[in-house]
């Protein structure tokens, strides 16, 4: 029996545009922004930026160095809002209902700069918060490990004292999935900005 409910935010959330972002990122003078971004897993600074390894202020730094100039928190912050192309009101709806039945958590590869947008009243339709909608946001940056590692998995699994057994991780990269595949978790891997609804209701019908 399903009893909880495991999300990955950019992708099944927040569906996520890397070309977008690329070209977000070329605009603050990045040329090889092709090369540093990655739909599932970063590199470099950024790679370090979502491992909590430098601070947003020190990424900033940085990436002002490549750029060949001095960056602004707003345009550092604009760049990584390339990523995304708005959130579904219709899938945060379905959070609301599912969250009477089960508790849901995010676990997700992600930096301060995504999470201010995130967990302020821009990131949803009705003004509300994505902290609003889940009991525990799991997030790179603050536990120090990004997924596919499965530090980050037995983090999530002491922290919020749950059996992946019944625990049901929903998440767009398969890398990701195979890892909590691996560690009992049941899953179930949609496709960047798919409406998962209907899947996903049948599955917790199944379980």
């Amino acid at each position: 029996m399903i009893q909880n409910l495991i999300f990955d935010f950019g992708g099944v959330i927040a569906p996520i545009s890397r070309e977008k972002a690329v070209e977000a990122f070329k605009q603050l003078g990045l040329a090889d922004a092709d090369q540093r971004l990655d739909k599932y897993h970063q590199t470099g600074i950024f790679q370090e930026l979502e491992e909590g390894k430098i601070t947003a202020d020190e990424f900033q730094t940085k990436l002002g160095e490549l750029c060949g100039r001095t960056l602004t928190w707003e345009e550092t912050r604009q760049a990584w809002m390339g990523f995304f192309t708005g959130v579904d009101g219709r899938l945060l709806d379905c959070l609301k209902e599912l969250r009477k039945r089960y508790k849901l958590f995010v676990l997700s590869n992600t930096n301060p700069y995504v999470m201010d947008w995130a967990c302020s009243p821009e990131f949803s339709p009705k003004g509300k918060p994505l902290n609003e909608y889940f009991d525990k946001l799991y997030l790179s940056y603050q536990i120090g490990v990004t997924k596919p590692d499965r530090r980050i998995f037995d983090f999530l699994i002491a922290d919020a004292g749950i059996d992946p057994e019944e625990s049901l991780f929903v998440d767009d990269g398969p890398g990701n999935v195979q890892a909590a595949h691996a560690l009992d978790f049941q899953t179930y891997c949609p496709r960047n900005g798919e409406d998962w609804r209907d899947a996903l209701i049948a599955l917790l019908q199944k379980s």
